[in-house]
């Protein structure tokens, strides 16, 4: 499978800014997110080491969460049929979900997505992260970046992401930044 990215879609803003959360940024991230509740801190991680979209995560419930295989299932939004995928998940994230378990059909945040995306800006905020990349698709891209930057193979970040074109993943694998300058000092 080819995989070309879309011409008119960059992991670069309007005004030159990065859409996605570096290494660093995402490190204070996960701090900030330790000082929080723990309702609001499991989410911040789920976000964080899923790429997930906020309306996935909210709609997650625990008879998602596959505990001993360490994988939750999401409903793929943004796809006009129904589809499934199965993301794993590091054992720290499945403790905190584990402990904010409730009955098997309840959701595990029963918040609107704007609370939700006003703790993940609370959380941003507090570690001085700022622009478009201080937010849930921020995050969300940065997870996509890191999986690129970790030489995942492409189809595995389309999975995880859910994209339904390899298209859409390609602009993942267009290195930027810092990813770029380590693939230039290896030249140098």
């Amino acid at each position: 499978m080819v995989y070309a990215p879309n011409p008119h879609w960059q992991m670069i803003d309007r005004s030159g800014g990065r859409k996605y959360l570096n290494a660093a940024e995402r490190r204070r991230f996960l701090e900030a997110a330790d000082r929080m509740p723990p309702c609001r801190r499991a989410l911040c991680y789920l976000l964080a080491f899923t790429g997930c979209r906020i309306s996935e995560a909210l709609a997650l419930t625990p008879a998602q969460l596959d505990a001993e295989g360490r994988t939750i299932t999401l409903r793929t939004l943004k796809r006009r049929r129904l589809v499934y995928r199965t993301l794993p998940l590091p054992e720290c994230v499945i403790r905190l979900l584990r402990a904010m378990l409730r009955g098997p059909a309840d959701r595990f945040w029963n918040i609107h997505r704007v609370t939700a995306w006003r703790w993940v800006k609370a959380a941003m905020r507090q570690v001085q992260v700022a622009g478009a990349m201080a937010s849930c698709k921020g995050l969300r891209h940065g997870f996509g970046m890191r999986a690129a930057a970790c030489n995942i193979p492409p189809n595995l970040i389309q999975r995880w992401l859910g994209h339904a074109s390899p298209a859409t993943t390609a602009v993942y694998l267009d290195a930027v930044g810092t990813e770029e300058r380590r693939f230039a000092s290896r030249m140098w």
